[in-house]
């Protein structure tokens, strides 16, 4: 007899019931010890997964040690019976069905397993004809994330399900750190929702959170609701809670509302809105103050820069990001920021735009790339975000602005390309004018196994048309030009040797370089200096054809280059444990093109550039970089960063960076394992030159398998006169869950690199240039 039961009603309450509250299984279970609630069944293998809808369709198989037809319309199963379905396993002692009824029953050891968890019952019976279920007194046991409780009763009765009595934890039992524990739940699968009535988190034995009623989803689909909150205190903001409601208005739109309470400042709302669609992406983000009670409490503040004035109504900013892709080749890209006054950035901390930025740069464009060109068509426009600088102090908007850069090789030996700009720039108080910058070139990257060498030749040309008053102070010209040629060889040999020290093998390279680069001199003190800025100097610019960051300024050479660099390589592990580089240019001519209120270079040597990198272990990395000058006898720069990984977690990093007449500053941070659980984070952050602190953080951590605490007390910068703000951060993080209390590790992860080790070798992202917007199409969470 192979009667058709409906198994997997029972276990589907389970899994979508109490594991909905879980957040998305992206947490460190290292400390997890190898232990289930319901250990796996070792006569029932892990089958693959099947769908849902695809289960009913498959047959039932049922096996059992005696077979007893007791009437006409039952039959009993008794011993080591099983039922299979797909990825469905049922295992009891003894089931009895009655086939006319449509009724079962379970009993003795019921034991349940599909390819998501794992169930054991003292008994199970149901309707099948009125499609009702019940298990009774169960322990279950998640296998595809992380998580397991009991229930009294779970009920079924169509999409309708209840579990009475029922927990849920991310904690093995031995270490039941916490709990989550509902008097009932009921559960509706047809429309994904479930409602918990009386339910409580337990720490320990101790309960900490009450919900008397919580309706939240039990499956992948998107519902309005309310997400964790964000509370933190604070010197400035004083008792600071932050309550997102997300918004769930259609497939491939959302939103999400967030109020803001400031105890010692007033109320904030925040929004922001995300669209997704086949062709691109969007976002629209902003917030928005009524009343802001800081500036009259700090009005000295707020009064002593250029533009005065308390900023206490309609204080807000926002920003627009979106991307339209147009074929494979072009898409149209928009990033705009504002802010309302000059000290928001400064008041809020917000991470959208970055607390240090000094200006809002807004970017709308049409941009392509190709296999050997990319190019576009875009505009810009710079707003003020700080209060101790003035509009003057703003760059120039580029509107518009078009560039081409191309670049296409002729067999192995050459290369045609050119590079090419147009720009309107356009600002409210200075003078105003356009560009056009061509460049063409062409290169013969010439190369062999040990040896490259690349001579170079272009021609540039710059020309300009100039306002009025810009013509006027630049000699009456209002079309100035400039046009000369530039040469350049680039050439390097490679040379490389095999030895054994201490019983070890490594190879260590020997790679010569000069760079020779011949610009003629023409004057160009009556071109205008839009966006042109004077490099700083470091190993990169050895090899670049200008020092200026722009074309309103092409330098004129009679340079060489010559440098060194070395390498030692473990031949066990590959990995490169020391570099060493040493450069310097040798001017054969003083180099006269000058930026306003630049000195010429002279004729003779430039500062010596030494890089140093050395990784005597696998947990040390020291990183050294020094400049100095022997024409005035004195360093340009030195610097210095060292990192040591502790265990498997830890890491400590110290850093000191002096440039000559700029900054000299000490950098140490560290998280450091005191034990397995325990841990302590800290950051000391100095500014040597200024005498002054720009951050500091001290604080303890503890984690166990399943929930972590942070306690961070911080003292930075919030203010550009140099006025420190404090904050202290509780945090209390059970996994798989949520956390409750203001986030840390995004603070920690950018104060501590190596804090995860799986930043150790990004680079961070820029927070301010809306250039790099992100064109990756996530889907909406």
């Amino acid at each position: 007899m192979h009667p058709s039961f409906r198994l997997l009603p029972l276990s589907l309450c389970i899994a979508m019931a109490l594991p909905a509250y879980a957040a998305e299984d992206s947490e460190d279970w290292g400390l997890c010890p190898i232990e289930d609630a319901v250990p796996a069944f070792a006569d029932v293998p892990l089958s693959e997964p099947v769908p849902e809808e695809d289960r009913t369709t498959l047959p039932t198989d049922i096996s059992g040690d005696a077979l007893n037809a007791m009437q006409e319309d039952s039959a009993v199963f008794q011993g080591n019976v099983e039922l299979s379905r797909g990825d469905q396993f049922l295992g009891t002692d003894k089931l009895t069905y009655h086939s006319e009824e449509g009724t079962y029953v379970a009993e003795g050891s019921v034991r349940y397993q599909d390819s998501g968890m794992r169930i054991v019952a003292e008994r199970a019976h149901g309707d099948q004809e009125a499609d009702r279920h019940v298990i009774e007194d169960l322990r279950y046991q998640l296998t595809r994330r992380r998580g397991n409780g009991g229930a009294e009763r779970i009920e079924l009765q169509g999409d309708q399900g209840a579990l009475v009595g029922s927990t849920y934890s991310t904690c093995p039992p031995s270490q039941r750190s916490w709990e989550l524990r509902a008097q009932r739940i009921d559960i509706d699968t047809a429309e994904g929702m479930g409602v918990a009535h009386n339910a409580t988190v337990r720490i320990g034995k101790v309960p900490v959170l009450y919900v008397p009623w919580l309706m939240f989803p039990i499956d992948d689909r998107r519902r309005t609701g309310l997400l964790w909150p964000s509370i933190r205190m604070s010197s400035r903001n004083g008792f600071d809670w932050r309550q997102p409601v997300y918004l769930n208005l259609a497939p491939n739109y959302d939103a999400t509302l967030t109020p803001r309470i400031m105890t010692q400042r007033g109320v904030q709302l925040g929004g922001e809105f995300r669209w997704l669609y086949s062709g691109g992406r969007g976002e629209f983000w902003g917030e928005w103050m009524p009343e802001d009670k800081l500036p009259e409490d700090e009005p000295d503040r707020y009064l002593a820069g250029p533009e005065q004035g308390l900023p206490t109504d309609n204080r807000g900013q926002f920003r627009f990001k979106g991307v339209h892709n147009l074929g494979s080749h072009w898409h149209a890209m928009a990033n705009v920021g504002w802010v309302s006054d000059t000290h928001y950035l400064e008041d809020f901390s917000n991470s959208q735009f970055g607390v240090s930025a000094w200006n809002l740069r807004s970017e709308v464009g049409l941009f392509g790339r190709g296999m050997h060109w990319d190019a576009g068509l875009m505009a810009d426009h710079n707003q003020l975000a700080d209060y101790t600088l003035t509009e003057r102090n703003l760059q120039y908007d580029r509107m518009p602005r078009a560039f081409l850069n191309y670049a296409q090789p002729f067999g192995d030996w050459l290369e045609l390309g050119v590079n090419a700009e147009a720009v309107q720039f356009r600002h409210d108080i200075r003078d105003e004018g356009s560009r056009l910058d061509l460049k063409p070139y062409l290169a013969m990257p010439l190369e062999g196994n040990g040896w490259f060498a690349t001579p170079k030749f272009a021609w540039r040309h710059t020309s300009y048309q100039l306002d009025d008053a810009l013509a006027a102070s630049n000699g009456g010209d209002a079309s100035p030009s400039r046009s000369l040629p530039i040469a350049s060889l680039d050439a390097g040999l490679f040379f490389d040797r095999e030895f054994v020290f201490r019983d070890e093998a490594w190879l260590q390279t020997l790679e010569p370089r000069i760079y020779y680069l011949n610009i003629p001199y023409e004057d160009q003190s009556g071109l205008p200096v839009f966006d042109t800025r004077p490099m700083t100097f470091s190993w990169g610019q050895l090899f670049r054809d200008n020092r200026y960051t722009g074309p309103d300024r092409q330098v004129d050479a009679n340079q060489l280059t010559t440098a060194l660099t070395t390498r030692l390589i473990s031949r066990e592990d590959g990995r490169e444990r020391l570099t060493a580089s040493l450069g310097q240019i040798h001017y054969f001519e003083d180099s006269r093109v000058v930026a306003p209120n630049e000195t010429p270079v002279e004729r003779g040597e430039s500062a010596w550039v030494a890089e140093l990198g050395v990784s005597p272990s696998d947990r040390w990395s020291i990183n050294a970089a020094y400049q100095w000058d022997p024409k005035y006898r004195r360093q340009d720069l030195a610097s210095i960063r060292t990192r040591y990984l502790i265990g498997d977690t830890g890491v400590v990093n110290l850093g000191y960076r002096y440039r000559r007449g700029l900054t000299e500053q000490v950098d140490l941070s560290f998280l450091y394992p005191i034990n397995q659980n325990w841990s302590a984070v800290g950051r000391y952050y100095y500014s040597i030159e200024d005498r002054k602190l720009i951050e500091s953080i001290a604080g303890v951590q503890w984690e166990s398998c399943c929930m972590a605490v942070r306690l961070i007390a911080r003292r930075y910068i919030r203010e550009r006169n140099g006025d420190l703000d404090d904050s202290l951060r509780l945090e209390f993080e059970l996994k798989g869950l949520g956390s409750a209390g203001q986030k840390s590790e995004e603070i920690l992860s950018r104060a501590i690199l190596g804090y995860d080790r799986d930043d150790l070798y990004l680079v961070p992202p820029s927070t301010v240039d809306a250039g790099n917007f992100d064109n990756s199409l996530d889907p909406i969470p």
